[in-house]
């Protein structure tokens, strides 16, 4: 598409001075470069990654290089392929000369620069410029994407000999109109736009956690998802290979929005969960029903106690016994069982334990039977015993995550034990008749009591595994005997089989290949929590198991906290295990319209007078609606026919059909969203105290073109 230099600019008829081929026309040539060099290296990639897909391979390291060759080649291929002409976002021009800024860089055959990835630092100044602080620019210049044309760009100009002329300096069109701009079921693109303050977030380093506290509209969930993006780009110690990024959101409508943004960043590779989905038994959870009950359940001491529930079951023999062992008396000490513990390394899951411990003993027990006799025969008598066998159980027996919390419910006693600061009243609270009836209390819990145990079910495949290859060995060895036997030439070369280097030829003893880890497990080298504020003291316990470096993007709004956040950030984040937290506050509404703020900042100060209401910069001109319930139909109906695109939601009516174009969701599933038009229902509803003020104000900011109320 040639002609592109001249029709990659679509602006409409009241932006016809912008059209000024002085002000568009280089543009429109190096966009023309950039589809060309596109195309080509689309090309390219298709032929390389066919040519790496058939090509024959030996198994082995060979088979490994060329799946990941694949998967590096695929994931460029899908990124160029996600875009046009519009992966360019801008320019920056300086007195040297001009820089396009694009969503990945770009070099064509010549070796010139086309595009420096948004990233990079010679792009910083594309975000971060600002008048009291230009770093060196003259002017800037950012596009309005619709589909590939340019619908609008919008320049700033850093000097008074810029050359930029007033008509593309008319107001910030794209900008304002890019906030402003109908929704969809996925976070709109807004990589363009990103404001100084906003950029100064997303580019600080990664040592440590950084808490991005802001109000509605503030762009935190922006922010955080780009910082995920310029993180792997920039720190070579979140690759991929090193743990990579987990993203944490608050529930699945969330994830569906924004599942689309890091792959339109050029990030495949970062995963997206709740914290339901860090626990198999996160699916089916129910709400905790009793607000004490999940008050004492979110306690970090009460996390605490699942280490003292685990070593409850720790119980090493203080007493000297005596076990028949194939008409052998084999004595074990109390001391035997102390040196055999002492095998695992610290940190070891007890699980994992139990078979190195197991090992170990038998280290120590094979030297007490008659020398006369065959190590392996030794060996497998004593794992054939029962006595043993069953002696281990009782001092180190395999537990499943899920019975262990479940007793906890059920045996008042055990509970006790494990939490002696409970109150009599407190325990008989906790105990229920179906003690694997899982609440979302319960999660932190079994999280906590899957990691600190591991696997029985892989503990036991080893076992097996070792049960099969001794069982094997043996029959080997019986067979080797007999070829042996039957050896009768000259250089005796059956004799052979007896070496080490071919018995382990004749049986393989190499574990199977293991089956896939827990992809949500971690450890992940950074961590984004959105909606953090909401997160318990036993929830963070969660998120930090998977995060050992403390790397972590924390988002957030004290003020949109549903059961209150009296503490700093600081003070909360120091409690639950973090420090050394920095925060970062963004004040700038981008989204919500001035006319919904006004009427949503008294809902929240009502009750939370210190509340971070951030200021709007954005005017709708239309003010908040307010009516009764019987309208709903006709607003939407009346909406949905006057708005050829965008989203509409309504909050508060539980039994209202959604459509395609109008959601229905309750306020805690609205959170982190946003909507062209939000109609509430009944708000006074939603509850008293902080809990409904929080909800109320969650809902009302969601809107970002029109609100009604309606009672």
């Amino acid at each position: 598409m040639n002609p592109l230099s001249t029709n990659v600019f679509d602006l409409p008829d009241r932006l016809a001075a912008k059209a000024d081929p002085a002000l568009i026309g280089s543009d429109g040539h190096h966009l023309a470069a950039v589809a060309g060099c596109l195309a080509q290296q689309r090309a390219d990639l298709a032929a390389r990654l066919e040519e790496t897909r058939t090509s024959p391979v030996r198994m082995g390291q060979e088979a490994l290089d060329r799946d990941l060759q694949t998967h590096r080649l695929s994931a460029r291929l899908a990124l160029l392929q996600r875009f046009g002409v519009d992966i360019c976002l801008g320019r920056i021009d300086r007195p040297d000369g001009s820089v396009y800024v694009g969503r990945i860089g770009l070099i064509d055959d010549a070796g010139r620069q086309l595009l420096v990835d948004w990233r990079s630092p010679a792009a910083k100044p594309f975000f971060a410029a600002t008048l009291a602080n230009p770093m060196g620019l003259t002017s800037r210049r950012r596009y309005r994407w619709t589909g590939e044309r340019i619908t609008d760009y919008w320049d700033e100009t850093f000097t008074t000999d810029s050359g930029a002329t007033s008509a593309a300096l008319d107001d910030q069109s794209a900008f304002i109109a890019s906030l402003g701009a109908s929704r969809s079921p996925r976070m709109r693109d807004v990589l363009g736009t990103i404001a100084a303050d906003q950029d100064a977030v997303v580019r600080a380093g990664s040592q440590g956690p950084l808490v991005v506290d802001g109000g509605p509209g503030t762009g935190k969930t922006v922010v955080a998802l780009h910082r995920a993006a310029y993180l792997l780009y920039a720190d070579p110690r979140l690759d991929p290979r090193r743990g990579g990024v987990l993203v944490v959101g608050p529930h699945q409508p969330y994830l569906a929005y924004v599942e689309d943004v890091l792959p339109s960043l050029g990030e495949e590779g970062v995963r997206l969960c709740t914290l339901r989905d860090l626990v198999a038994e996160g699916a089916a959870a129910r709400p905790e029903g009793d607000p004490a009950v999940a008050r004492l359940k979110s306690a970090r001491r009460m996390v605490d106690a699942i280490e003292v529930a685990v070593r409850f079951y720790e119980d090493l023999p203080a007493a000297a016994m005596t076990i028949d062992c194939d008409g052998t008396p084999v004595r074990i000490n109390p001391q035997d069982w102390a040196e055999a513990a002492d095998a695992p390394e610290d940190g070891t899951a007890h699980n994992d334990a139990r078979a190195e411990i197991w090992e170990a003993l038998l280290d120590i027990l094979v030297d007490r039977f008659d020398a006369g006799i065959p190590l392996t025969q030794r060996r497998q008598a004593l794992q054939r015993n029962e006595e043993l066998t069953e002696a281990m159980n009782h001092a180190w027996p395999l537990i499943d995550a899920a019975d262990l919390v479940g007793d906890l419910w059920s045996v008042p006693a055990y509970l006790r034990h494990c939490a002696p600061w409970l109150s009599p009243e407190e325990v008989l609270m906790l105990q229920r008749a179906d003690a694997g009836e899982w609440t979302v209390a319960d999660l932190p819990l079994i999280d906590a009591a899957r990691h600190r145990l591991g696997d029985p079910h892989a503990s036991r495949r080893r076992q097996a595994l070792a049960a099969a290859t001794a069982a094997r060995r043996e029959e080997m060895t019986k067979v080797v005997d007999h070829l042996i036997a039957a050896d009768d030439s000259t250089l005796q070369v059956m004799s052979m089989l007896r070496g080490a280097d071919l018995q382990h030829v004749l049986v393989d003893d190499a574990l199977p290949p293991a089956a896939d880890a827990d992809a949500l497990g971690g450890p992940f080298a950074h961590v984004v929590v959105d909606e953090a504020q909401e997160l318990t003291d036993a929830e963070w316990q969660m998120v930090l198991r998977r995060c050992p470096s403390r790397s972590l993007t924390i988002v957030g709004d004290r003020a949109q906290a549903r059961h209150g956040f009296t503490e700093s950030w600081v003070d909360r984040l120091a409690r639950v295990g973090l420090p050394t937290a920095r925060l970062a506050t963004l004040g700038v509404n981008y989204r919500t319209p001035v006319e919904v703020m006004t009427e949503a900042e008294p809902v929240i100060r009502s009750v939370l007078p210190d509340a971070n209401v951030p200021l709007s910069i954005r005017s709708t001109g239309i003010p908040v609606r307010h009516g009764s319930r019987r309208e709903l139909p006709a607003i939407l109906d009346e909406w949905v026919a006057t708005h050829d695109d965008g989203i509409a939601c309504v909050i508060g009516d539980s039994g209202y059909a959604a459509s395609p174009r109008v959601r229905s969701l309750s306020p805690e599933l609205a959170k982190g969203l946003e909507f062209d038009l939000v109609v509430l229902v009944d708000p006074d509803g939603f509850g008293e105290g902080i809990e409904g003020a929080v909800d109320r104000y969650v809902a009302m900011t969601r809107a970002t073109g029109r609100l009604v109320v309606l009672t």
